[in-house]
């Protein structure tokens, strides 16, 4: 392949990466060609609220109920462990034909259950969320004259002491013709269970199609006749009209009374492209202000960590070049005048305290770094659109499995070179590897998920998923690390550069504890991501849609860099004071990130979820982030170690003091 040809490979693949919020999808799937009069199915997802982290059925409320019963959608992995429920709904309507005042159902008198129910669902603010071909329905509000958006709609409001349900929905599909070209055929996303191959026309007759491009509601709260609606049948005609205001709310929920829903739909022909359908949901408000923010960020952060690293390589070559330009003589009477790092020769590569705790948890941290990686960079690339709900879980559960491999062969190496070379437990090291971080999360997540169970949340884990899960774990993740262990064990270890000592040397004392450095340390990786840490938790607990994986991949690589950087330079500091245990001390000045990032948790909880409901949701938000800062301690830990193992190893390879 040409210079050219290569070019042009790289610049695609840098717009790809880039691409946030222009709809980009890979192959896969293609749109669905509807004809005209064709019947569209709007399904519901699970009720949910920025108020409280339990999602709900949209059925556990008394909505109406389709003719056919309730149904689940088929659900991938990663939807079941986010909680979404999909399933059908009562909302249906033709291709390109607009509907008014259609009837839909009248419930029966609300119970006292009921109504209290409901009451408690409107106070938390919880929301209907309602797909249309694989779209959410988006909502339109203007605020200070900026346009909002919104997925979904609230179930009621709440006005002065009276509680108002939105009964009657006013649908718009926004649709587009279908072009018939060989893009169209392979690119795109849908709901694959429903798709039909395009081809000449709908069923190959040649008439015209559309695609769905949008799906927009206006939720209002309508007064219905009772009386007038008492023998109608669903999908009737309403008799009446029905004028849907949102700025005006009439219907108040009451107990022992029945609640109407109604809805209309209307179908106006756009101009956006199939491809570009997302559009609407990826684009942030404030944008410009996150680029800027970014960017700005990495360049500070990247030029303040350049001095740190140029100051740092300019000292210790200096130290290194003046030593080597001594003659045989001066070498040797300046060994006996040795001070700072080279008098810790025989004791810096000394067996840590703990040494297969370390080892499992700098494999566990390469298992989760690389995982880390391949997703973000799969995502970046498009392979993990949000239009494919659940695969981005998916997909991060798949490559964590796999990459166990790494874990084991990482873990057991490690664990070979501190006993210089003796690989006697290294099956004993590969089983901790593959159940430490494993077996941490399952606790977590069993105690979360039982509070889940506790509240008939569908964001519990249902008992089949947990035995899948399990299996998962122990078929495939500890199978791959213990053959990881076994080519670690078989792989030659890193040999010391010096010998080390029989008896340990006294570290003298400091005038402040290490330690207090080692945790300060971690502000400054914390100073690199804390700002698009902002748009991550928002994305988690606002429901907001997070697409700027090209950003995040960058910023992945430069806390990579931070870190490596930041653990270098304290370990040469603590060298240089005779301190010799650097091991543990170099995991935790980068790891200490994750003290950083919880407390930047509990401040998002305070001031961000004010109005966060019960101390179940709290406890929730809580231990999820418990989870997450583990996670990344592990990673931002490893790397630290690993960049100060190789500065030590290379460090007292480059003179001899011994």
């Amino acid at each position: 392949m040409g210079s050219l040809g290569k070019s042009m490979i790289w610049v695609v693949v840098i717009c790809l990466i880039f691409e946030s919020g222009n709809g980009f999808y890979l192959p896969g799937s293609y749109p669905h060609k509807y004809g005209v009069g064709d019947t569209l199915s709007v399904k519901v997802n699970s009720l949910t609220s920025i108020d409280t982290e339990m999602p709900f059925s949209y059925y556990s409320l008394p909505f109406c109920k389709p003719q056919e019963g309730v149904k689940d959608s088929a659900e991938n992995l990663g939807e079941l462990l986010m909680g979404d429920r999909i399933e059908n709904s009562p909302y249906r309507f033709k291709m390109y034909t607009n509907e008014t005042e259609i009837f839909m159902c009248k419930t029966s008198p609300l119970s006292a259950d009921e109504f209290k129910l409901l009451k408690k669902r409107i106070d938390e603010m919880y929301q209907v969320n309602l797909i249309l071909d694989n779209l959410p329905a988006i909502r339109y509000t203007k605020r200070d004259n900026f346009l909002l958006r919104w997925t979904g709609y609230p179930v009621g409001i709440k006005v002065q002491d009276a509680y108002y349900v939105f009964n009657h929905l006013k649908l718009t599909v926004l649709v587009r013709k279908y072009e018939e070209t060989n893009v169209a055929r392979v690119m795109g996303t849908g709901d694959a269970a429903e798709m039909i191959p395009g081809g000449n026309g709908v069923g190959g007759s040649g008439e015209p199609g559309y695609m769905v491009v949008g799906f927009e509601v206006v939720p209002c709260s309508v007064q219905h006749d009772m009386n007038a609606i008492k023998d109608s049948k669903m999908y009737d005609k309403y008799p009446g009209k029905i004028n849907c205001d949102p700025a005006t709310v009439s219907m108040a929920i009451k107990e022992s009374q029945p609640i109407a829903f109604t809805y209309e739909v209307s179908f106006v022909e756009s101009d956006i492209k199939w491809p570009s359908r997302w559009d609407a949901y990826l684009k942030m408000e404030g944008s410009k202000v996150h680029w800027f923010s970014i960017l700005n960020s990495l360049m500070v952060i990247t030029f303040l960590a350049g001095i740190v690293l140029v100051i740092f390589l300019r000292t210790v070559r200096r130290d290194l070049t003046r030593y080597e330009e001594l003659d045989k003589e001066a070498q040797a009477q300046m060994n006996e005048e040795l001070s700072g790092w080279k008098l810790v020769v025989g004791d810096v590569f000394r067996a840590p305290s703990y040494p297969s705790l370390l080892c499992v948890m700098v494999g566990d941290g390469i298992q989760l770094l690389g995982m880390g990686v391949v997703t973000i960079m799969f995502a970046a690339l498009g392979f993990m659109s949000p239009a494919s709900r659940g695969t981005l879980l998916t997909g991060m559960v798949f490559f964590y499995l796999v990459l166990g491999i790494a874990a084991g062969y990482v873990a057991v190496r490690l664990w070979r070179t501190i006993g210089c070379g003796d690989h006697k437990g290294w099956v004993s090291v590969s089983w901790k590897a593959a159940c430490f971080f494993p077996g941490i999360a399952f606790l977590i997540l069993t105690f979360l998920n039982f509070l889940l169970w506790g509240s008939h949340s569908t964001g519990a884990i249902p008992f089949s998923l947990y035995v899948i899960l399990i299996l998962l774990w122990f078929c495939i993740s500890v199978p791959l690390t213990l053959i990881g262990g076994y080519f670690g064990a078989k792989a030659p270890h890193i040999e010391y550069p010096v010998r080390t000592n029989q008896i340990p040397r006294e570290i003298p004392p400091q005038k402040y504890p290490s330690w207090l450095l080692v945790l300060g340390a971690g502000t400054l990786p914390f100073g690199t991501l804390f700002i698009e840490l902002f748009f991550i938790m928002s994305s988690l607990w606002m429901g907001r849609v997070y697409y700027v994986f090209g950003f995040l991949f960058i910023v992945l690589i430069l806390l990579v860099v931070v870190c490596a950087e930041v653990s270098l330079v304290l370990t040469y500091m603590h060298l240089c004071v005779e301190d010799w245990k650097w091991w543990w001390k170099s995991f935790f000045a980068s790891g200490s990130v994750a003290i950083y990032i919880f407390l930047y948790s509990i401040n998002y909880l305070i001031f961000d979820l004010k109005s966060l409901s019960g101390p179940v949701s709290a406890t929730l938000y809580l231990g999820y982030s418990l989870f997450m800062v583990l996670a990344i301690m592990l990673v931002t830990g490893t790397v630290g170690f690993l960049s100060s193992f190789w500065f030590v190893h290379y460090l007292f390879s480059s003179v001899k003091l011994d």
